[in-house]
């Protein structure tokens, strides 16, 4: 059973922030972990750990901000908000 590729780093930071979801740290741990993969050919070996180490590390930092949202970030099953707000930067947005 293989997984689904991956999109492109440029792909995926154009779906997240279409969605909206650029206000998402762990988006963001994603889309880097996404850019150290298309860059892996190009480091050494140690440089490689280094990043990733590193994208851990933040990571960690970010502490329980999934408390509550435990089916958004990890059942990836969305929920929706009640209130539909329009995209930030959208022409609804005021």
């Amino acid at each position: 059973m293989s997984s689904a590729p991956l999109p492109s780093s440029a792909d995926l930071a154009q779906y997240l922030e279409a969605r909206g979801e650029l206000g998402k740290p762990w988006m963001w741990h994603l889309l880097r972990l996404v850019k150290i993969k298309e860059e892996r050919d190009s480091m050494t070996p140690e440089d490689y750990v280094a990043h990733l180490a590193d994208a851990h590390a933040d990571l960690m930092r970010l502490g329980t901000f999934w408390k509550g949202r435990e089916q958004e970030v990890f059942g990836g099953q969305y929920q929706p908000a009640a209130v539909i707000e329009p995209l930030p930067g959208s022409a609804e947005d005021r």
